[in-house]
This record gives structure tokens, sequence and C-alpha cells, in this order.
């Protein structure tokens, strides 16, 4: 259902507008007690802020929060409270600190690291990912999950960048209009965790999909950071992706396009972007076409008359009579 509100909307928190005399307390009490059972403590005496942008479906939760350095404490009788659920913390700041059964766990960023909600625990970080899934969830998976704790997943594993790249995807602005959707999408992410905390994950056919998925996640948002970059090839994307260009191109054939088409489509959309974007006559259309990606100007000509119905000068000069 493009278009049309997410099943699991995304809510979000910020002490940004709050007085700064309000902000802890209000931060640990409707935030950190209410909906993480966690107290929370900063680390210094600094102005404190924080921001926090969450989103629920059944079997999996995920926090992503950031501001001032602090603690989370959940204390025994908090983890008491809590359901019987297994946590992974994604370090996206600076170092972190993780402890756990007398465990303690430095995360450098982009290190990540499981914690047992049924457990006392303590995490002391800047920003980082959530997830939250059902511990029967990863113990299909991985058999045993009570020896999990504290084990740092490093940074740079396939694994962990699989995931991250999957869950970005879900804080945007995805709606999954389909309970079937929504399983399918919960049962990937279960799948990759387990992928991050053993490199001897139980992954059947559905595993083997989430994988594929990733894999398609990542490199889809590499070409949407790099597209406009006139030499972006497949052999680079799939290099950058650690795949062959050969499989790279199986994968985005799937989406029922192909890499230069995707490639060009988005070059093209920020090239009438800019277009319409500027007065007329104040920049040259090669210039633009050059910033979309194009470094062929004839080439450009003709793949954008044929997306837009006309040529780069016509929406100019469209724009120009409307603003007259």
């Amino acid at each position: 259902m493009i278009g049309s509100e997410p099943e699991f909307p995304l809510i979000r928190f910020s002490t940004r507008k709050l007085p700064e005399r309000e902000r802890i307390s209000r931060w640990r009490e409707e935030f950190g007690r209410s909906l993480l059972c966690v107290d929370i403590e900063p680390v210094s005496n600094a102005p404190f802020y924080a921001e926090a942008n969450l989103r629920s479906l059944p079997g999996l939760r995920m926090a992503h929060c950031s501001g001032s350095a602090a603690h989370f404490d959940r204390t025994p009788a908090m983890a008491a409270e809590g359901d019987d659920s297994i946590g992974l913390v994604i370090n996206f700041g600076r170092r972190a600190m993780a402890s756990q059964r007398g465990h303690e766990a430095m995360l450098r960023p982009g290190d990540g690291v499981p914690i047992l909600t049924q457990e006392p625990a303590v995490l002391t970080t800047m920003r980082h990912l959530g997830l939250l899934v059902p511990r029967a969830a990863l113990a299909s998976r991985l058999g045993s999950v009570d020896d999990l704790g504290m084990r740092v997943v490093p940074r740079g594993t396939e694994s962990m960048r699989l995931l991250t790249s999957y869950v970005s995807v879900l804080h945007g602005k995805l709606a999954l209009g389909t309970p079937k959707l929504r399983d399918i999408v919960v049962s990937h992410v279960h799948d990759l965790i387990a992928l991050v905390l053993t490199p001897h994950p139980v992954i059947g056919e559905s595993g083997q999909s989430a994988i594929t998925q990733a894999r398609l996640n990542a490199a889809l948002n590499h070409i949407a950071t790099h597209f406009h970059q006139p030499g972006l090839s497949v052999a680079e994307v799939a290099r950058d992706q650690g795949v062959s260009s050969r499989y790279l191109q199986r994968l985005i054939e799937t989406t029922g396009t192909t890499f230069t088409a995707h490639v060009a489509d988005l070059r093209l959309q920020r090239a009438f972007a800019l277009l319409t974007e500027v007065r007329s006559g104040t920049r040259r259309i090669s210039d633009i076409a050059l910033q979309a990606g194009f470094s062929d100007i004839s080439h450009f000509n003709r793949l954008f008359r044929a997306r837009f119905g006309d040529a780069p000068r016509g929406i100019l000069a469209q724009k120009a009579s409307q603003s007259s």
C-alpha cells in the first residue's frame, strides 16, 4: 500500500523543545522507564539532550538513540519485569561500554553486542541502534542463546553490514501493508541477527532469502549515494559489496530493471529536480547533466526526452513561463 500510513508508524522522541531543567527527568521517565524499562543517567553535567526513533512490529522492536552520553541501566527489578527477549546493540557513536553478568565489553564505532534483557545490564553510549527480538526466534536458529551475552561482534563483518543496511530501510518511510509482508520482514531480521551472532546459524530457505534481500538493499543504498559519479560502474559497486559483477547484475534484475537503467533513472530524476529548482538561464544544461552524473550531453538529452516527454531546455522554458 504505497502512500498509505505504515502499519508500524515511526515514533519520535526528543528533548530539544523541552526546558533544560526538565530534560533529564522527562527523558528518564517517559522514554527510559516507560518504554525501554531502563534507568538513564547522564555521564556528565553538560547540558543534556537526547533523541530516539522507535518502531515496533510483532517479533521486532527497533530504537535508534542519540544525544548526550548516558548510562542505560537495567536494574534487577527492571529485568524481572521485562519480557524474555534478546537485544542486539550496535554502536554508531564513539566508543561505548556494555556490561552484563560481570563481563564488560568495549564497543568501537560499528561494533555490536547482544544483551539478555531478562538480566541486569548497563550500556554507556552516545548513539546506538537497539534491536529487540523474542528469545524463541533466535533459539530456533542458534540453539542455545544463554551464552550470547557480551560477545562483541566486530565492525566491518559482512553479516553486520547486511543487517544494518536492511534495518536502515525499515527506519525509512516503508509501509508494510499486509501481515504476510510484515512477517517476512521480521523473519528476515531474525535470520540476519542469527547470522551476526554466530558463524554457524541454522539458516533455511527464508534465511537465504534474507541474506539476498539484505545484499540487494546494501547495493541499492550504495548506488543511491554514488549515482551522480559519472564513472560509477557495476564492477565498482560489486567490489564494494564483495560480490561478482554477474551476481550483482542478477540481483538488481530481480527488481524488474537493470543496473544501467536504474542508475540512469536516478540521474534523470536528479537532473529534473535540478532543472526545476534553478532560475531560467542561471545554469547551463551541460552543468546540470554533469552534476546528475551524465558525461555525454547528447545521451543525456535523448534519455531525458524519452523519460519526461520534453527536452531539458523545454522544462526550463515551461518553468520560466509559469513564473512570468
